[in-house]
């Protein structure tokens, strides 16, 4: 059984259709790239997936469990988390802060602990401070947890939001354009930390226009245009199909291999 599996789904906006009966599946342990032509429809697939919109046809199932239509905080209590195109972060609260916000979804002291902060309210806060410092640490902004969100580069805002969504202990991550804004450094620091996440047993989907980044990164890569599938393979297998070449690699696609 596949951990995700999308089964011709279609979303409609008016008269326009989106996405039209697209089809694949992710594997546990596995990093998927989803590549397309800008308005190919990429962002729309992931808030299928999340719950950001429902399908209008087909299904979306997740560990064998139909979740298409789910309310997004349901679907991230089930193990699915992201981040978003268009950096989301608190920015007026504090990195740490930020990650906590992420924790909150694990946390089971009720509104009585809350009220009168009961030994066990005080024992959890402990834990979920010292895993959002572990998060921090573990993509590299271990040093600045007490800095104001807004007043990092916006690299590490990337980063802070990878935080973020680990903080909710994911079986699944989707990124949405990681590399969006990161210089050539940052990115390879990405493709390091995509790596790392992986070793720690995450199951990793993404969008990314970085060719690089998805070649180096990706097990597998599933490419849409105009809404639709038209092929799915390895990075090299999609780097030298014909088709993918003429919507959206281009024919100097081959200076991406090195």
């Amino acid at each position: 059984m596949s951990l995700l599996a999308l089964d011709r789904i279609t979303k409609r906006f008016g008269g326009l259709t989106a996405v039209n009966r697209v089809s694949f599946a992710v594997e546990e342990g596995q990093v998927v790239g989803l590549i397309g032509p800008n308005g190919a429809g990429k962002t729309t697939v992931f808030n299928l997936i999340t719950g950001n919109y429902r399908p209008d046809e087909g299904t979306v199932q997740f560990q064998g469990q139909a979740i298409g239509g789910l309310a997004p905080h349901r679907i991230v209590s089930l193990g699915i988390a992201r981040t978003f195109q268009t950096i989301r972060l608190f920015q007026n609260l504090s990195v740490v802060e930020n990650v906590l916000a992420g924790c909150h979804c694990r946390m089971r002291t009720g509104i009585f602990g809350s009220l009168f902060h009961t030994p066990g309210q005080r024992r959890e806060e402990r834990q979920v401070l010292a895993q959002a410092r572990d998060e921090l640490a573990f993509v590299g902004l271990g040093d600045s947890g007490g800095q104001l969100a807004k007043n990092l580069s916006y690299g590490n805002q990337r980063l802070l939001e990878i935080a973020r969504a680990l903080a909710t202990r994911p079986k699944l991550l989707i990124l949405d354009e990681p590399a969006g804004g990161m210089n050539d450094q940052e990115t390879q620091e990405l493709i390091g930390l995509i790596g790392r996440m992986r070793a720690r047993g995450l199951t990793i989907l993404l969008i990314e226009h970085d060719m690089k980044l998805v070649m180096k990164a990706c097990d597998q890569l599933v490419v849409i245009e105009y809404g639709s599938k038209i092929a799915a393979g390895t990075p090299e297998e999609i780097q030298h199909n014909p088709r993918v070449i003429e919507a959206y690699l281009g024919a100097d696609s081959d200076d991406d291999e090195d």
